[in-house]
């Protein structure tokens, strides 16, 4: 395997996805002797979310897990873009590199949420290679950025890692989109304003009342709706407690047991309250990189890191794209702690994952942002 060197010293090497043959049928006889929780026979139907990942959905899912479902073609969909390997502040970094053929194009960083992976952004790349050099990395102990070195990578040392990759890679100026733990970074990276940062663009701006209600003149009838669904989702978000306050114990159960971590990623089906556009394929797909590369002790290892980072106002430059089904950022608590806002554009269709739900409409609005 060949490797090659540049002027910021990182040394890269080529990567490709191939999970083992015997993995693939550890994973099927364990899927096989699946042992299912009991559940109250009303939640029979599997309609029933309120209290969790129905049994229903479970057992339908597995059917198709362990029969139909292709992980070898998902393979090919990866090894369809150059992937490489690097060190980073002593952690194995994996990142996909996608060269525009136009040489002039704005080098891109695309930063991945959880419970997802460089994955997300596989059907997004073809809508933006037009206009954009892509570099897709995977955060530390997620996906083939393993194994994870401590437990100390936050937000901010991830924006670090990702402009020190980027310069490595020998991009002088470059901008950043994300959604989620990805927004979270490439809002960090707007604070850090390396120089020849051209901005980031995210999904989401976390914002909220701080308590002052003067805060609440300027709340329109859609900020109101935004917060409600904040509301509901504080119902649903167990699982971010647990991933800060216990993470070895979650990851201990999720790299037992398939079946649990497929039931612990339910925000792949269950964001939205209902409204989800990712398919069972893009959903196995997800679950099976987690679990072939055992990637839960290092996904939940970021809450418990985050907890230290103190909340700052960004002046730098940023855009938000607010899709319908999704958090919807509240524009007046936004612009308290973002004062550079030069892009809000909103979205009738797609939600948490619109990467994978509705890769063209994200790619226009990444494209007027940073155009």
């Amino acid at each position: 395997m060949t490797t090659h060197q540049n002027p910021s010293q990182l040394t890269f090497r080529p990567f490709t996805v191939s999970v083992p043959q015997d993995a693939i049928d550890d994973l099927r006889a364990r899927l096989a002797n699946t042992r299912y929780a009991a559940e109250p026979t009303s939640s029979a139907d599997g309609t029933d979310w309120s209290a969790g990942v129905p049994v229903s959905y479970l057992r339908q899912m597995v059917e198709h897990w362990a029969g139909d479902f292709d992980w070898r073609a998902q393979e090919e969909r990866m090894n369809a873009y150059p992937q490489l390997l690097t060190e980073i502040d002593g952690q194995t970094i994996h990142v996909v590199h996608v060269r525009s053929a136009n040489e002039d194009a704005t080098p891109l960083l695309l930063l991945h949420t959880y419970p997802g992976s460089f994955v997300d952004f596989l059907d997004l790349v073809p809508h933006l290679t037009d206009h954009f050099h892509l570099v897709i990395p995977s955060i530390p102990g997620v996906g083939f950025s393993q194994p994870l070195t401590d437990g100390g990578w936050d937000s901010r040392r991830n924006a670090r890692a990702w402009d020190r990759l980027m310069r490595g890679l020998g991009y002088e100026s470059y901008g950043a989109h994300g959604s989620d733990n990805g927004a979270i970074v490439a809002r960090e990276l707007a604070m850090l304003a390396p120089e020849g940062f051209l901005g980031a663009h995210v999904l989401q701006l976390f914002s909220f009342p701080s308590g002052d209600p003067a805060e609440f003149e300027k709340m329109t009838p859609a900020d109101y709706a935004a917060l409600e669904f904040a509301g509901w989702f504080q119902t649903v978000n167990g699982y971010a407690t647990m991933n800060a306050s216990r993470p070895l114990t979650v990851a201990a159960a999720l790299s037992d047991s398939p079946v649990g971590q497929l039931a612990y990623n339910e925000l792949f089906e269950s964001f939205g309250n209902g409204t989800s556009r990712v398919t069972r394929d893009q959903v196995l797909t997800q679950v099976s990189l987690y679990w072939f590369t055992n990637s839960s002790g290092g996904a939940v290892q970021a809450y418990r890191a985050e907890q230290a980072v103190e909340p700052r106002v960004n002046e730098g430059r940023i855009g938000v794209a607010v899709f319908a089904d999704d958090f919807r950022t509240m524009r007046p608590f936004a612009e308290r702690d973002n004062t550079d806002i030069v892009s809000w554009t909103e979205h009738p269709e797609g939600g948490h994952f619109a990467s994978m739900e509705v890769p063209e409409e994200l790619a226009g609005a990444i494209r007027g942002f940073f155009s």
